[in-house]
């Protein structure tokens, strides 16, 4: 399994011939000025929530691969009205089975709302289970004892917030890995805005001081999970 970083929140996980793209906010981050969106062609787009820095290429990529959107079923509707039609919708605690594996949708504790102010449902994070894997991206969220029952999935990967100020920082991502008891992290949602600019040194030290094998990949990135 593929894992390619696109600044931010998104990434994409390439799996048994498909590509899933995660909360693709790519064009509007400087950061990222060197991705082209244009050649993304996901076949799943896999949303946490509403807010813009998650959804804003989500139309223009849908539109030029034909993704599949998995998303909560508020979601689904605004996608609707944006003329996307070909949607999956899920809701906290439910789970798919789909051609390249199954997905559970998690909770997860922030606030959401599409980029025009309408209702963005709930957030959420997902599990992802496939190639005999568990992958936890846990979207955008604060600490939550909520993690504690992913407990007993034995998660391979956790994908985690740690820029602080609008999620968990780094110090209650830490916490988080012995809710789930899992000890392999890439860290994402940092530097993108002056609120959430991290020192990436102190970080990993407090991660490997913790005895957590930290991944901070850069933008354009791929690593095998």
């Amino acid at each position: 399994m593929k894992f390619t970083y696109y600044g931010q929140s998104a990434f994409e996980l390439e799996t048994r011939g498909k590509k899933l793209l995660f909360d693709p906010f790519i064009s509007p981050n400087p950061l990222a000025k060197h991705i082209d969106v244009s050649s993304l062609k996901p076949d799943y787009i896999l949303l946490s929530h509403g807010h813009g820095d998650h959804v804003a290429d989500v139309v223009s990529i849908q539109k030029q691969s034909g993704a599949k959107v998995i998303c909560i079923a508020d979601i689904g509707g605004w996608l609707g009205k944006n003329g996307i039609d070909n949607v999956h919708a899920m809701n906290i605690g439910g789970a798919f089975n789909f051609d390249f594996g199954r997905v559970k949708m998690v909770n997860a504790i922030h606030s959401s709302s599409m980029p025009d102010g309408s209702y963005g449902g709930n957030p959420a994070g997902f599990v992802i289970y496939a190639e005999g894997k568990k992958i936890y991206f846990a979207g955008d969220t604060a600490l939550t004892y909520d993690m504690k029952l992913l407990a007993d999935e034995n998660l391979d990967w956790a994908i985690l917030p740690i820029g602080d100020n609008y999620t968990m920082g780094v110090d209650d991502a830490i916490k988080s890995t012995t809710f789930f008891e899992c000890t392999n992290v890439i860290g994402i949602h940092y530097d993108t805005f002056p609120a959430i600019k991290i020192d990436k040194e102190e970080a990993i030290g407090k991660f490997v001081k913790a005895g957590i094998n930290i991944q901070l990949p850069a933008i354009g990135e791929s690593m095998e999970l």
